[in-house]
């Protein structure tokens, strides 16, 4: 059953799929995608089954199927720390729940594509979702190149068709992890991760070509990570494009 925490609550809440080895990679503006991201959490006994599923469909899916994990971080206070938690990806979650008009957030929590949200443990509702928006087509256009700095830093360069009132997202994965859980609801589980999001930056698409950086964690090589950057409505956070690219 999905755990499920008030928005109100006096406790502080504050993908990715290689789909090409080139130096630069274009996404393919006449076939379907899907941006699936979940919301999980180390500390929450509900959301392992869903972490399974998001692996599953990464195994079922080669191309244009784009995962990101969203860890949060308010079931920290349980006595188990996520160390990939972020207070700006459980905002990231609360402006889903505006946007959704849900009184609550939760996890595990589905959204694929901005415009539909389940809960994650459900791998055939993921299933169904996936196909269908595979079979439409986007008119979006990205262009993205990634490479590392000598500070350890990840200079991304994206360029976009003229899109008016949306955002890109880019977000620098870390492919796999898996952690011994020593405390909270997981307590003695060894919990295993794809796809985590590591760093998140939003800047506005203007149709010109943009330049971000993303720390590259602290023991993180870049070859266990890649980089996925994807194009959203500002005001309905409907995902319209999304291209990734591994890390020169």
């Amino acid at each position: 059953m999905a755990k499920y925490i008030l928005l109100f609550s006096f406790f502080t809440f504050s993908l990715l799929r290689i789909t090409a080895f080139s130096k630069k990679e274009k996404n393919h503006a006449d076939k379907g995608f899907a941006v699936v991201e979940l919301f999980t959490s180390e500390g929450c006994s509900s959301c392992p089954p869903a972490d399974d599923a998001v692996a599953d469909i990464q195994r079922q899916y080669k191309n244009n199927v784009f995962i990101l994990c969203f860890h949060v971080d308010y079931w920290n206070y349980l006595g188990w720390k996520d160390a990939f938690s972020n207070s700006g990806y459980s905002e990231r979650q609360k402006q889903y729940a505006s946007a959704f008009s849900l009184n609550s957030i939760y996890t595990p929590q589905i959204v694929v594509n901005g415009e539909t949200e389940f809960v994650g443990s459900d791998k055939s509702k993921l299933q169904k979702t996936i196909e269908k928006e595979l079979s439409n087509s986007t008119n979006s256009s990205i262009e993205i190149t990634a490479r590392e700095t000598d500070e350890k830093k990840i200079s991304v360069s994206i360029k976009t068709g003229n899109q008016s009132n949306t955002k890109i997202n880019i977000a620098l994965l870390q492919l796999k992890a898996q952690s011994n859980v020593a405390g909270g609801e997981n307590q003695g589980r060894q919990l295993r991760h794809i796809n985590i999001v590591r760093d998140f930056k939003t800047t506005d698409a203007t149709g010109k070509q943009t330049s971000v950086i993303l720390a590259l964690p602290t023991g993180l090589l870049k070859k266990n990570c890649s980089v996925i950057a994807f194009l959203q409505d500002k005001s309905t956070l409907h995902i319209i494009g999304a291209a990734s690219i591994i890390i020169e």
